[in-house]
């Protein structure tokens, strides 16, 4: 525990100006978010290309298990899912670059990658099986980090109220 009483700050010494702690902060979590968003959409990608070169490979009755229906549909899902998280990220960053508010796409692209790389990572898992839970794939691995990108930086919960906030009002 760390207490401080009575701290004076030199001016000289203070990152930002007096009272603008909080907004400090708070444009450093839009900033971060986007990375967050990154950092998710690399883990759905991996998972999709582990499960679609395991679909190629794995046979069941005598055809690959890519040559299934139920298999494509789940790959054109997570295909989707992962490219549009990709441009929120995109899209997030670019205004970040460009000066632009972006607290409400810094939400959005964080969520949404983040919600992306769990319900892909659990895909690829459903269509590896019973390797896609063993520890001798990565799959189970990435679904755990999956899980965490929802909480880091605010979860997606708080996520989705910014969203709603910068709607709404």
């Amino acid at each position: 525990e760390l207490i401080l009483e009575d701290v004076v700050i030199p001016e000289e010494n203070r990152v930002g100006r007096e009272g603008q702690g909080f907004r400090i902060a708070m444009n450093t979590l839009d900033s971060a978010r986007p990375f967050v968003g990154a950092v998710a959409v690399g883990l759905a990608q991996a998972a999709l290309d582990e499960a679609v070169a395991y679909a190629k490979e794995r046979h069941q009755f005598g055809q690959p298990i890519a040559s299934f229906e139920m298999i494509q549909s789940m790959i054109a899902d997570m295909a989707m899912k992962v490219d549009a998280a990709r441009l929120l990220v995109y899209r997030a960053c670019w205004m970040r670059d460009q000066g632009m508010t972006f607290t409400k796409e810094a939400a959005m692209a964080k969520c949404y990658a983040a919600d992306t790389a769990m319900a892909v990572t659990t895909d690829a898992i459903q269509i590896m099986g019973g390797y896609g839970y063993s520890k001798e794939y990565p799959a189970e691995k990435r679904m755990r980090d999956a899980k965490i990108m929802q909480i880091y930086e605010g979860t997606n919960q708080i996520q989705r109220l910014v969203i709603a906030n910068k709607v709404i009002y």
